[in-house]
């Protein structure tokens, strides 16, 4: 017993001086918070669909129809044969016409008949309208991530890396909790804009964390890539596995996996990391707004921005275009984000090697280019099948500009300015929180 524990004391001595340890860690943080981001792609429009009709599905049900009063007006005067006269039984004055019993007697029915949820909802108000709160409630998490990274990169400057970074697992555990049990639209917005702030914390110091142990600009490029693999499987894994899961096993049933996901890296986290105040970067980081006056970090930052600009307007809009126009089923809404996924995971391992030899801006620039190609595409599919290819390209080509833009942010700073890095990837990250708030 006293061996083992020794070896396994010499083990955590030995892993947190690993590097590949900590690029583990990094990469399930940003696997988690991608899951999360993505996982609610399908299920949402879907879902807050369902809510509203369920919703009016119930006042009609338990509106009373005003049948009798129109039954009783029908027998407010007798005619008898026998005299010819009228005898009146009711007021006068209310006196209702064959029309209008007909209309109070039939528009009850009518209402009730109102399309289930499951079938095609072409041309329904509440689903078009509905683009516009599901578009607010994606970009509530990037609008508050975009608030938060300016005050996250100085602040990994001043106290170290491992203390936001496991805040960050934290303030993600309890925004999945609270996804797997809202029933609302406000519990919804506040569990993703919660998700905003555990983002900022984990990207900007994972990133910074990164950048500090990988000092090799090639190395660097390389860990960057596959830290950027865990953000593609993660937007990889989300739809489909989100829609799946939402159609079979139910709406909570994804974010309580998450959440064991979540436990999981921050044991990962306390055993390796011990995240404690460590001391202050030995030498003072740039200003953040001398680093935002820099024109070579500036377009950097841009191409993250636009790039990512293509799948945040995807993300809300692409299902609910799916369910007006394609009739698609719920895991279908998911599963038609699969091939950008892949693509994008095949493009940030392919490119985080080859852009240090063939140029990390030309693959930025030709990635761009691909992107507005394919998702001027978008629009031509008439099924699901017809997505397949625009999506690939715009996956792939994202995952191109991220893995070139990435690891030159550390290399801007390296090179123009003091190499501490939280303040360069506070930045990154706003430009990738922009173009999804934005988008």
């Amino acid at each position: 017993m006293a061996w083992g524990e020794l070896g396994l004391l010499r083990w955590l001595r030995e892993s947190r001086q690993s590097r590949k340890l900590i690029l583990l860690i990094v990469f399930i943080a940003l696997l988690l918070d991608n899951m999360l981001l993505t996982v609610v792609v399908p299920i949402i429009p879907s879902y807050l669909y369902s809510i509203e009709h369920q919703k009016n599905a119930t006042e009609i049900q338990t509106a009373k129809p005003n049948v009798p009063s129109a039954t009783m007006d029908n027998f407010q005067s007798i005619f008898s044969y026998y005299d010819n006269s009228t005898m009146l039984t009711g007021n006068e004055s209310d006196k209702t016409e064959p029309a209008e019993l007909h209309q109070t007697q039939t528009e009850p029915m009518a209402v009730r008949v109102t399309p289930s949820p499951s079938d095609c909802p072409k041309d329904d108000k509440e689903l078009l309208n509905e683009n516009v709160r599901v578009g607010l409630l994606f970009a509530s998490k990037a609008t508050v991530q975009l608030m938060t990274n300016p005050f996250i990169g100085p602040l990994t400057n001043r106290i170290g890396y491992q203390i936001p970074l496991f805040a960050g697992f934290c303030i993600m555990f309890v925004s999945t909790i609270m996804f797997a049990f809202s029933g609302s639209y406000a519990l919804l917005f506040i569990a993703r804009s919660l998700q905003g702030v555990g983002s900022s914390c984990s990207s900007v110091a994972g990133m910074g964390l990164l950048a500090t142990v990988y000092t090799d600009d090639e190395e660097r490029g390389n860990a960057m890539g596959i830290a950027l693999g865990g953000l593609a499987m993660g937007v990889l894994v989300g739809p489909p596995f989100g829609s799946v899961m939402y159609e079979f096993v139910g709406k909570s049933s994804p974010f309580l996996v998450l959440a064991a996901l979540a436990l999981f890296d921050g044991a990962v986290q306390l055993l390796v990391l011990q995240p404690s105040r460590t001391q202050a970067e030995s030498q003072k980081g740039t200003p953040l707004l001398t680093l935002l006056k820099d024109p070579y970090i500036i377009i950097a930052a841009g191409s993250i921005c636009f790039a990512n600009m293509a799948i945040a307007m995807l993300e809300p809009a692409l299902p609910i275009w799916m369910m007006e126009t394609m009739c698609s089923k719920k895991w279908q809404l998911g599963v038609a984000f699969l091939p950008a996924s892949i693509s994008y995971l095949i493009g940030t391992n392919l490119f985080g090697i080859l852009a240090h030899k063939i140029g990390r801006w030309l693959c930025a620039l030709l990635g761009m280019l691909i992107v507005g190609i394919s998702i001027l595409c978008v629009p031509f599919a008439k099924n699901i099948y017809g997505l397949i290819a625009p999506t690939f390209g715009v996956g792939f080509a994202i995952g191109m500009v991220d893995s070139s833009m990435m690891p030159i942010m550390g290399y801007l700073v390296d090179l123009r300015h003091v190499s501490v890095y939280g303040s360069v990837y506070a930045i990154a990250d706003v430009a990738f929180c922009m173009g999804f708030a934005i988008g």
